[in-house]
């Protein structure tokens, strides 16, 4: 279970990973809609933007309330809701096209894991199929970010990350629906450079949702 939680924590950082570039490339326009455009062009995911701020004299990016929609192959259904997601970052690596972060501040606050009536689950796609269990996968998982994005991902130095609840949610067979609170806040990972470096927060995550993922990834649930 714990190799599962490991898998699905790290695409959802390098999502947020990749919607910080969208927020760069967009600093010339400042509008949310081509924001939101750019995030459908990358995601094929619907998005709604609350507040966004970019600060002029300091390379700070803050969005409130952004919210992610599933594709029509799951119904459009809800996502993610995240309250905030706060990014200081490194000037001179950005204009190297790397990606260095002093700061991310993720708060995810809901996750919906959904499963189609085709068996898909949402959580499995998002572009990002190589395993993350070693180094050699997890370089492959970083060149997938470099081919999608065009830029190299190079560091986060502090990364602080809250999540609030977890629901998995069964078009085909709503009798299986369910809902999780993991209420995790504040919780300060340093150095993040390879998908490993994450290994203790999935672990964190792991113990807080009890037995929810594990009846996910049980013989005959489908959760693929």
């Amino acid at each position: 279970m714990i190799k599962f939680v490991f898998k699905w924590v790290f695409r959802l950082v390098l999502l947020v990973s990749v919607l910080a570039v969208i927020f760069f490339l967009s600093l010339d326009t400042m509008l949310r809609v081509v924001m939101e455009n750019r995030i459908r062009a990358q995601t094929g995911m619907d998005a709604e933007i609350g507040t966004v701020h970019f600060g002029l004299t300091e390379p700070v990016v803050s969005i409130q309330n952004l919210k992610l929609y599933n594709s029509p192959d799951f119904g459009g259904t809800p996502f993610l809701n995240i309250p905030e997601i706060h990014v200081e970052y490194d000037r001179l690596a950005l204009a190297e096209h790397k990606i260095h972060l002093t700061l991310m501040r993720f708060n995810l606050g809901e996750l919906d894991i959904v499963k189609n009536e085709a068996g898909q689950t949402n959580i499995f796609s998002l572009g990002v199929t190589a395993p993350v269990t070693d180094k050699k996968s997890g370089g492959a998982v970083l060149a997938e970010f470099k081919k999608r994005t065009g830029f190299q991902f190079k560091s986060i130095d502090v990364l602080n990350v809250s999540v609030g609840t977890a629901k998995y949610i069964d078009l085909k067979s709503p009798q299986n629906n369910r809902e999780q609170k993991i209420g995790i806040e504040n919780q300060v990972i340093k150095n993040v450079q390879s998908p490993a470096d994450l290994a203790g927060l999935a672990v964190l995550v792991a113990l807080r949702s009890g037995d929810f993922f594990g009846q996910l990834v049980v013989p005959g649930a489908g959760f693929k």
